[in-house]
């Protein structure tokens, strides 16, 4: 069955309408992997080298064991974000006498055929070859493999597992990253293990005990049989339908929201759409990630306060960038009905403000616990959200009304362009300077405090003439409406 499958699949592909597009995409993808699979090799064939310069004073096997961990550790990060889930539709088949542990399967088993598998084995033989082979023999040399294909298989299938579940309730992808994040900061920024050191301890016993071998041989196994269980267990379309209905509540179950009224349903349907969708919804997730770029340079002293109001400014405010360009994209498929329906735009753009307001008000509070690098971290970033809600939400969705270029929710993040033109590069400049044209006339002359009295008043004042703005953008869309909904049948 598994061939049928496969040559159902290739039928669907060959007789698609846009075969065409499809064919140049994966030419072009093809290109770029095959060009990063050369880097790895080349990186897996002197790994030894790098090895001895970057750690010149530790044994080649003693280090080369002490990163294995690290390398699945950030593995796993990519694999979320950029991994996609193998899909087969599955609709035709279940009134055919073909068994769900066929279809099952053949689901489980394509989720192999992804290259990050291949890349720790390009990546890691080599050295295994060249230098564990010669010092500890056959043995290690088989178990070490062995080791790392099911370390691969492992994150492979939990990555899976994590991003199926996701699409029932996208707040497991924040607690995942949320715990990735912390394994991350435990270890290189408050210290309180090395994982470098488990990783040597487990690895580093591999030498001397081979049986060692089965556990990440388990754990690969048993992630299988969990991705296995649940695909088949939710192989019929009423069970997912039925979950996710009782996943998502109406927007008059949103006590916060219903106080808005209209606007308030608006908001509530935003949200909906968010979560809902692929597209959207990895806008969300990069967001919460980006939250801990303060880690990365608050622990470094050589950056001056005028990166940390780019810092302030990115961390509260990269959902309304990351998202509010594509402020009618998102709604390209039904952007016709929503033309002829009895939506004002004035509630509309409102609903957006609201909606930026929200999460970047959740996005300051959750970067409070920087505090930590001092009250002078989190005043910046109290100056920045206000910008945000004032002049930058303003701007992207200034932009949003010159972005004709529709936007498919159901397809994934990774590598997909689709939306992104000339315009976003446009945005760019205007959000990164704009707060430096106000900042530096005073900070040149030493005058800190009242550089950052001069952010915080330029965005309160942009956020009490709100309604100003919102006309302005309201005439702004009408003169431009039917060019966006042009742009937007082109597919």
């Amino acid at each position: 069955m598994i061939s049928t499958f496969f040559s159902h699949e290739l039928k669907a592909f060959w007789r698609s309408k846009n075969t065409g597009k499809s064919i140049a995409v994966k030419v072009v993808m093809g290109i770029l992997i095959l060009i990063l699979l050369l880097y790895v090799v080349a990186l897996g064939v002197f790994l030894d080298l790098l090895l001895g310069k970057i750690f010149p004073k530790v044994d080649l096997i003693v280090s080369f064991c002490g990163i294995i961990l690290v390398y699945f550790l950030f593995d796993m990060l990519m694999r979320l974000q950029l991994q996609e889930l193998p899909t087969l539709k599955v609709q035709p088949y279940l009134h055919l006498p073909v068994t769900r542990n066929s279809v099952v399967g053949y689901l489980a088993l394509t989720a192999l055929l992804s290259f990050f598998n291949l890349w720790p084995i390009i990546l890691f033989t080599p050295f295994i070859l060249k230098v564990i082979l010669p010092a500890s023999g056959a043995m290690a040399t088989i178990t070490f493999l062995l080791s790392i294909i099911s370390l691969s298989v492992f994150n492979n299938y939990l990555a899976m597992y994590i991003k199926r579940k996701a699409n029932l309730n996208g707040w497991i992808f924040l607690v995942a990253g949320a715990v990735l994040a912390l394994l991350s900061a435990g270890d290189y920024v408050w210290h309180f293990y090395s994982m470098r050191n488990l990783s040597y301890l487990f690895f580093g016993a591999l030498l001397t005990k081979p049986y060692l071998a089965l556990l990440p041989l388990v754990m690969g196994g048993a992630m299988f049989y969990l991705n296995f269980i649940y695909l088949k267990g939710n192989l019929y379309l009423e069970e997912l339908g039925s979950r996710k209905a009782a996943a998502y509540k109406s927007s008059t179950e949103i006590p916060f929201l219903s106080r808005y009224g209209s606007v308030g349903d608006l908001v509530a349907n935003e949200i909906k759409l968010i979560l809902r969708n692929k597209r959207s919804r990895s806008a969300l997730i990069m967001s919460s990630f980006m939250l801990f770029y303060g880690l990365i340079f608050y622990t470094q002293k050589v950056y001056p306060d005028g990166f940390k109001i780019f810092l302030g400014m990115f961390m509260t405010g990269i959902f309304i960038i990351s998202y509010g360009q594509f402020m009618f994209s998102w709604q390209a498929s039904h952007f016709d009905g929503l033309l002829v329906s009895n939506v004002k735009f004035t509630d509309f753009l409102k609903a957006k403000y609201v909606l930026f307001t929200i999460v970047s008000t959740l996005a300051f509070l959750l970067t409070l616990p920087y505090v930590y690098f001092g009250w002078r971290v989190i005043f910046i970033h109290f100056v920045m959200y206000l910008w945000n809600l004032g002049v930058n939400t303003t701007i992207v969705l200034f932009f949003a009304n010159r972005n004709y270029k529709r936007i498919d929710l159901s397809k994934g993040a990774s590598f997909n362009w689709e939306g992104v033109g000339a315009t976003q590069m446009l945005l760019s400049f205007p959000l990164m300077l704009l707060p430096y044209l106000v900042y530096w006339p005073f900070s040149v002359f030493g005058m800190q405090y009242a550089a950052y009295a001069a952010l915080a008043a330029t965005g309160l004042g942009f956020v009490a003439t709100r309604s100003f703005w919102i006309k302005k953008l309201e005439a702004d869309f009408y003169s431009k409406r039917y060019k966006i909904a042009e742009g937007f049948r082109n597919k």
